[in-house]
């Protein structure tokens, strides 16, 4: 297969040329040259588009990402590193669950206020304590 100019890599693998721009200042991916002012990739761009697209869906960082190619641009994943950040999904489908089925409850509820219902209750004393992984970005304090 020949070269694909950046017109072609964007149409096949659905990324903005404008992100495959900043991926190649990034050293994610790489041009192999120009045809006038358009960049040119080797096939292997796409499988390799194909490869950050999934760290990213996964919930990689590009940084994160860019560690899983070894130089000669071949894939060397960590699989310790998928480990934990399967983990860290399941945490979040977790959470996700126990927000999911208290909106449901919420939503379905027979009591007329939310707050004689004995299940609600529990849900919003779960919710005060940090146990529905609730996350606040903590503010730095200015000195």
């Amino acid at each position: 297969m020949t070269a694909l100019d950046i017109t072609e890599v964007a149409k096949r693998s659905g990324v903005p040329a404008s992100t495959l721009r900043f991926y190649e200042e990034r050293g994610l991916i790489a041009s192999i040259g120009r045809r006038g002012l358009r960049r040119l990739f080797g096939p292997e761009v796409l499988e390799r588009l194909a490869l950050i697209a999934m760290g990213r869906a996964a919930g990689f960082s590009l940084d994160e990402v860019g560690r899983m190619f070894a130089p000669d641009g071949r894939p060397r994943i960590d699989r310790k590193m998928l480990t934990a950040q399967a983990e860290k999904l399941d945490r979040t489908i977790r959470e996700l669950s126990a927000m999911r089925d208290g909106l449901r409850h919420a939503a379905a509820c027979p009591h007329p206020s939310h707050l004689d219902c004995p299940t609600f209750r529990r849900i919003l004393k779960g919710a005060a304590s940090g146990a529905m992984g609730t996350r606040r970005k903590q503010t730095p304090r200015r000195p």
